[in-house]
């Protein structure tokens, strides 16, 4: 009776361990779909007077609570997939896990007559195959109290380092004067329509959110565009360097007959000119000047001197053979560059628009590389000493004193007759330093 009792209370354990488990029955077909969301509590576009609740995204299926727990600093892998605006970058909201659903609130709770913005990125795991992640997005747009917004704004971000599209740039809509920030993502080719928002004038800002934090760091790219209330068009946003750091030399060299290339840590602000009077160029070891006339970001430079755009300037002439243009001293300022128009007017009138993927602007790119270009010739085969004063970055980074030095090119050792000396057959043995006598031949 004893042995029965006992099998039935071991059967009964299997049995309730058995339903505990939250897994497909073996032999069973794999779940190959991501999770699918189904409905959300409230519905988008609603305005909801003292609302008070939770935000709920609901799926067919459970979801993983992924392998970082949200503890409300941002780094919960949940945190990650959600942005609730207007609120600072600095405050997380609240994100509960349940099973198949998932609650979203602010941490400071729902103000009053505010527009509100719940975003949630693709990025949802199935909890039995975490291979399955969901590409699909949702916005919920709530008003705690006024009426409905409408108001979209349209735009792209842009690298202006690299020169293209920023893939899932962080936009960010600052409402005037309230200081109000609204957060959403581009898509893979840098567009956004963000909305629908409130009303008013906008500070809208692209960053190049390197760490996918969703935050704007001290060192990343960004910038700004001001759009008033008459339009919705934001246009391309050129995000560049913010390192306010003062720069560092990494190398120099001689570029050519009149020019030495200076390669610095950070990025140059593209409308800097240095005097002569903040560089010296001395040669060693008698530390005679060259004369220097000033120095220019390499872009400005080769399209000053070498008549080539921004093309990378070929090595120059021999020291002998130099070309009397290139002492032309260069301009105090940069020449401005044209913004070209988004189209252009043809036949009858017909406005031809740039291909979809093509960008509107035309901007001078970014470098890290200062051209000191010289009176005196840069012989190959001294070296010099540079000194430069007051070089500015294009994120505000001042260096008030850089020096480096700049190796001469060596000359090629003497060639070695490899055959070896020949023996001359003219000349008298020496005799046999033991017997004195000639040695025979």
């Amino acid at each position: 009776m004893h042995g029965l009792t006992r099998l039935a209370c071991a059967v009964a354990v299997g049995l309730l361990a058995g339903c505990a488990r939250m897994a497909p029955p073996p032999g069973g077909p794999s779940d190959g779909m991501p999770p699918l969301l189904i409905s959300t509590i409230p519905d988008s576009l609603r305005v909801l007077d003292g609302f008070d609740g939770w935000v709920e995204f609901k799926f067919d299926e459970i979801i993983s609570e992924g392998t970082q727990p949200n503890f409300g600093n941002g780094n919960g892998e949940l945190e990650r997939l959600v942005m609730v605006s207007p609120s600072p970058d600095s405050v997380i909201p609240r994100v509960q896990w349940k099973r198949n659903r998932l609650l979203v609130r602010p941490r400071d709770g729902w103000r009053p007559n505010t527009v509100y913005r719940i975003e949630l990125a693709p990025g949802i795991r199935d909890i039995r195959e975490p291979s399955n992640v969901s590409t699909q997005a949702s916005v919920i747009t709530l008003a705690t109290g006024g009426s409905l917004p409408s108001r979209y704004l349209i735009g792209r971000a842009v690298d202006w380092g690299t020169q293209r599209p920023v893939p899932l740039a962080l936009i960010e809509a600052l409402l005037l004067p309230d200081s109000l920030p609204y957060r959403t993502l581009a898509d893979s080719n840098g567009r956004f329509a963000f909305g629908p928002l409130p009303r008013g004038t906008f500070l809208v800002a692209a960053v190049v959110d390197q760490d996918r934090n969703r935050r704007r760091g001290g060192k990343e790219s960004w910038d700004t565009v001001r759009v008033g209330m008459a339009t919705d068009v934001v246009g391309e946003i050129w995000a560049y360097p913010r390192d306010s750091t003062p720069p560092r030399i990494l190398s120099a060299e001689r570029v050519d007959s009149f020019t030495i290339g200076v390669v610095l840590t950070q990025t140059l602000d593209p409308r800097f000119a240095l005097p002569a009077d903040s560089i010296r160029v001395v040669g060693l070891p008698d530390s005679g000047t060259i004369g220097p006339i000033g120095a220019l970001p390499q872009p400005a430079h080769d399209s000053l001197y070498r008549g080539r755009g921004g093309l990378t300037p070929a090595k120059g002439p021999d020291d002998t053979a130099a070309v009397k243009a290139d002492s032309a001293p260069p301009p105090t300022t940069l020449p401005t560059t044209p913004t070209p128009a988004v189209g252009r007017r043809t036949g009858r009138g017909a406005s031809t628009a740039p291909p979809p993927d093509s960008l509107e602007q035309v901007r001078v790119p970014l470098t890290t590389r200062l051209m000191v270009r010289t009176a005196g010739i840069v012989q190959s085969a001294t070296s010099y000493v540079v000194e430069l004063h007051g070089v500015r970055t294009i994120g505000g980074g001042v260096a008030t004193s850089l020096r480096v030095r700049v190796e001469g090119r060596k000359p090629p050792p003497p060639k070695v007759d490899s055959l070896g000396a020949k023996r001359d057959s003219t000349a008298k043995p020496r005799p046999d330093s033991t017997t004195g006598k000639p040695p025979r031949r």
